[in-house]
This record gives structure tokens, sequence and C-alpha cells, in this order.
């Protein structure tokens, strides 16, 4: 398997399962979630089946027999049975990750809106560590700046206080904007825009689920939109076992 396969082990050991409260909700990162909110089908391997054996007619042929239809599919990439089954999710995240969101042009997308609903002063990501600049790839990162010499862990205790003040003072501003009576539109222009956290609610047929975890699992992508993925991962494989098994096959 790729890395990015044996990751998803890693994560629901780190994260301890789903949330007691909602089995279909995960804590991303430091203030984000994911949550599964509608599947459209009661069992997403049966729609697929379903889907894939229409051409003749039939339907389910025992459980061997669909998990083989359901890997050749896969394998030989037949993916419109793919797109007979739908998950909506519900996803709290950093605006840093919408970009690697907002790509996927099949994805059916509505957004929270600061120009309707005013920020809350927590509502801003602060990451555990700060990255390094990759010397082979341009857009990406390797390895983290605390954990390695004084100097790192200096410079990196800096940036996070310097991050923390930079919120605070914002926020103030944002505050302030909005007791002047500025509309909320104008007043979100103080807020921290790449970390600040935002609601969306995204759905999306599977293939293209798929298309999106096999780019936003992998090592080379950004962090913060990984964990997101692999989350989505671990969600999608109990609604679609089956499936999900030979995806990462």
């Amino acid at each position: 398997y790729p890395n990015w396969c044996l990751r998803i082990v890693a994560f629901y050991r780190w994260k301890g399962r789903m949330m007691a409260d909602n089995s279909k909700k995960i804590p991303i990162l430091d203030k984000g979630f994911l949550e599964l909110i509608d599947t459209y089908t009661q069992s997403a391997d049966d729609a697929i089946i379903a889907a894939a054996r229409v051409t003749h007619v039939e339907g389910s042929k025992g459980e061997e027999k669909d998990k083989k239809l359901i890997r050749y599919l896969m394998q030989n990439r037949h993916t419109s049975p793919f797109e007979q089954a739908v998950f909506k999710f519900r996803i709290y995240a950093p605006l840093v990750t919408y970009w690697h969101l907002l790509r996927h042009r099949t994805l059916h997308v509505n957004s929270q809106s600061g120009r309707y609903t005013p920020f809350e002063e927590d509502a801003f990501y602060l990451p555990d560590h700060w990255r390094l600049q990759s010397s082979s790839n341009h857009q990406g990162s390797d390895g983290v700046m605390d954990g390695v010499d004084p100097l790192g862990d200096q410079q990196s205790q800096e940036l996070t206080e310097g991050l923390i003040a930079h919120y605070n003072i914002s926020y103030k501003m944002y505050q302030k904007a909005l007791k002047y009576g500025a509309a909320k539109e104008m007043a979100r222009l103080f807020l921290p825009a790449f970390g600040v956290y935002y609601q969306m609610i995204v759905s999306c047929d599977l293939h293209n689920w798929m298309n999106f975890l096999s780019l936003r699992m992998a090592d080379d992508a950004q962090h913060e939109i990984r964990v997101y993925a692999l989350g989505m991962y671990g969600l999608l494989r109990e609604q679609a076992p089956v499936t999900m098994s030979a995806f990462v096959a």
C-alpha cells in the first residue's frame, strides 16, 4: 500500500475513533470537524451492485460474487456505477483548505457567509507545528521547525505567539468595525483570511469522492487538507466497506 493508506490506521488510533455523541462526526485539527450528514441510500455497496447489474436486469448474486464485481469495476475503471452512491458532508475547516476542495469541480458546495453571520472569537486555526519549506517541492513542506534544536524551538514559539497576537488584534478590529456600524461584509476585511474557520456542506457521488481522496490523501498533499481526506475515507469506508477496500487495494 502507498504511505497514505497506511496513515489511515494511525489516524484512527490517534483520534480514538469517532466523537462519542455522533458516530459520523470526527474532530479535525484544533477546532474543526467532519460530519457525514446524508448518504441517500441504505447501502452504498448495494446501490453500486444494482447499478452495475441492471445492464443484464439482474440484482445481487451473493456476497462473494458482489465483492468480486466491485473489484472488477474498480480495476477496469468502469466508473459509472460508483456515481450512483452519493454522500453529503458538513465540514468545518480553516479557509486554507477550501482551495483544495473547490478545485474539484464535481463537488456541490454551500458555505457559511460572513455577510450574514458574525465570526466567533476563537474561530481561527492555530497549527500544532510550523512546517519547513521543502527544498525539492516549491509548493510543499518537509519536516517541522520545532523539536530539532533550541533555535528551531524558539523560532516556532515566536511564530505561534505572533500568530495568536495577530488573531487577537484582527478580531478586536473586526468587533470595533461591527460596533461602529460597519456592514459585516466590510468588517470581515480585518479577519486573517487563511486562518479563519468556515463551515460548509459538500455533496458528491462516490466516484468523484474517490478522485478527491486519491489526490488529497497523497504524501504531497498539504497537511491541513490531508487530515480531512483521511477522516472522509474512514467515514466512507464504514458506509461502503467493499468499495473503499477495493479503492485502496
